[in-house]
């Protein structure tokens, strides 16, 4: 009931054009401009084309009538087909500007979306429905365009060619124009009316597509698929599904009989204006007031007067239709972006660089400043937010020194992780590498200065070549194979059908979880960064793997600055500095000796681990 009740209200609010809507719209068609004035114009041309055709053909039937030349039929003739190609060309032409328009508005509404969305902080996507994302590039962006390829158009011809037919009607008989015209109000007045209503209809058909979308995405994903088929009842999925399909029908069926009912009545109105025209204009024919190529030109006109009629009547509801998809595509550009990067940033110095928190403290974003309530497919956003998770931390991890993070799961360890690497910014203190602010740091620098390995290292559905290429351009063969016999997967790779071109599908999941740790392992190998974090890199690794990978890894960060989260706290007791720490304050702090030395929770820590004989197991997540 409140998803309804916000739809609504978004309803209501869509049906009035702002002007800050229509400043932003130009601004999108400014770089079109120039195309669009020349597509105004051949759409002009075309209208006018449309009446010379009717007044020819009643010429024609006046040459016929009165006995006239056969060379008067025959030019007159001509001149309709050259006319006809005249029209064709120009069809052709509008149709190729309108293309051109249109697909450069797609191109560049999409393009904008997909930078200013790689701007968002990581909480963004963290809330956000991805088929909801995906929907506003794709449907409302489709909808957006069509108020350049298909309504600008259509307003101006239709006018013109409104003009000129009730014009030439006029001075052929104005009698039956204006019996013409009488009936205009049967399907005017509706035409008003179904504006609004299929504008709402739009709206939700968007929303419901968006949903429908986003379970699709979800479950079609490998890892979701695997989850529906450990637990979901087949039954209740397809019900789930269903009805979200029935939605996007029922929207589509009242959408389609809306518009259907409106071209029925305008065809049955047609029909009737034109009996009113022969019958009249036949009578006054035949009382010696026209011609009969007169009617026949006033019935030809007819034709092409009720259309531009009806578009131009119609044109309140695309033009209503086309800007609620561009308030959709507004809504995602104005989200700010939390983390920027500062007019002032400088790349870090040369050479090997420290890690410094200086007194920080952090709370994640709230929902309303990084998120839609549309693109979370809930009635309003989440207020809860903005709660301090880390409190007073600081630490400094020296120049090519290993500083390891351990505790209890959702103590802050990974947070304190993506803060170095800039994925959200600090509310107070400061973090530093090299002795400058991360905040002072242009992107490109702190991307090639800081290399991360998570603990689900993601792929994409891509190559084996391609997933490695992100880390460094140019990248070459060599390199790869390299990178892969230093992570212990090269004998893996190279037994593979395809090698390197093997895809790896969504998320890697055609490869093992170790496989795929490796992989990223090797991406990072590749980077070569300057900075190294580890967020239970060997997480997915068993007893013989995790030793040649953490092999890898000794490698990886000897002369680096290392960060490294551990829950096996056998893998970190080389680790210059351990951090323990708890509820996001540092509790503990120095080497592996020191801390079982001094019993507190590192130690306790440790005894959980080795109880069961002196045997490994990883801690409790």
């Amino acid at each position: 009931m409140a998803m309804w009740q916000t739809m609504k209200g978004q309803e209501n609010k869509g049906r009035r054009i702002s002007g800050e809507t229509v400043r932003r719209i130009a601004t999108f068609a400014r770089p079109h401009r120039g195309a669009i004035i020349a597509f105004v114009l051949v759409s002009v041309v075309l209208a006018v084309l449309g009446v010379v055709t009717p007044v020819l053909a009643g010429r024609v039937v006046n040459a016929i009538t009165g006995g006239h030349d056969i060379s008067v039929v025959v030019w007159l003739a001509v001149a309709i087909a050259v006319v006809a190609v005249a029209d064709a060309g120009l069809s052709l032409l509008s149709r190729l500007q309108s293309s051109r328009i249109g697909e450069g508005l797609i191109y560049d509404l999409r393009t904008a979306v997909y930078d200013h969305v790689q701007t968002m902080p990581l909480a963004f996507f963290t809330r956000t429905r991805t088929g909801a994302l995906v929907s506003r590039l794709n449907t409302d962006v489709i909808g957006a365009q069509r108020a350049f390829a298909g309504t600008l158009s259509g307003v101006v011809s239709n006018l013109v060619s409104l003009l000129l037919t009730v014009g030439v009607m006029v001075t052929i008989s104005w009698q039956v124009t204006v019996l013409s015209l009488l009936l205009l109000p049967i399907f005017l007045v509706p035409a008003r009316a179904m504006g609004g209503k299929l504008a709402a209809l739009q709206r939700q058909s968007a929303q419901y597509n968006a949903q429908m979308s986003t379970r699709m995405t979800e479950r079609f994903s490998a890892g979701g698929a695997t989850l529906v088929k450990l637990y979901s009842d087949p039954a209740e999925e397809s019900r789930e599904f269903a009805a979200r399909a029935d939605d996007v029908r029922g929207i589509g069926i009242r959408a389609t009989m809306l518009q259907t009912t409106f071209v029925t009545a305008l065809t049955l109105v047609s029909a009737l204006a034109l009996a009113l025209v022969y019958g009249v204009g036949g009578t006054q024919a035949l009382l010696g007031h026209l011609d009969a190529g007169s009617v026949v030109a006033l019935g030809m006109l007819l034709t092409r007067l009720y259309t531009p009629l009806t578009m131009l009547a119609n044109a309140h509801m695309d033009i209503m239709s086309a800007v609620v998809s561009f308030e959709r595509v507004f809504e995602v550009l104005d989200i700010k972006p939390l983390i920027t990067q500062s007019p002032t940033a400088r790349a870090l110095p040369e050479g090997p660089v420290d890690v410094e928190f200086d007194h920080v403290t952090f709370s994640y974003p709230s929902a309303d400043k990084v998120s839609l309530a549309s693109l979370e497919d809930v009635a309003v956003l989440d207020s809860r937010g903005g709660e301090e998770v880390l409190h007073d931390v600081g630490f400094r991890a020296a120049a090519g020194h290993t500083v390891a993070l351990v505790g209890s799961s959702g103590a802050g360890k990974s947070t304190i992780a993506q803060l170095v690497a800039r994925l959200y910014d600090v509310d107070s203190g400061a973090v530093r590498i090299g002795g400058q602010d991360v905040r002072e740091t242009t992107f490109e620098s702190l991307r090639h200065t800081v290399g991360m390995v998570m603990q689900d290292g993601h792929l994409f559905h891509d190559t084996i070549r391609a997933n490695l290429g992100v880390a460094r351009e140019g990248v070459t063969d060599a390199e790869l194979w390299d990178a892969l016999e230093r992570s212990r997967l090269r004998h893996v790779i190279e037994s593979l059908p395809d090698g390197l071109d093997t895809v790896v599908g969504e998320r890697g999941y055609r490869l093992s979880g170790g496989e795929r740790q490796r992989l990223t392992i090797a991406r990072l190998l590749l980077a070569r960064p300057r900075v190294v974090i580890l967020d239970e890199a060997t997480s997915a690794l068993d007893s013989t793997n995790e030793a040649h990978v953490q092999a890898a890894l000794d490698e990886a960060m000897s002369g680096r600055t290392a960060v490294v989260i551990a829950h096996r706290l056998s893998t970190i007791r080389k680790a210059d500095q351990i951090l323990v720490v708890e509820a996001g304050r540092i509790v503990e702090r120095g080497s592996h000796a020191e801390l079982l030395a001094r019993g507190g929770r590192y130690a306790e820590l440790h005894a959980t681990q080795f109880a069961a004989g002196g045997q490994e197991h990883d801690a409790a997540r």
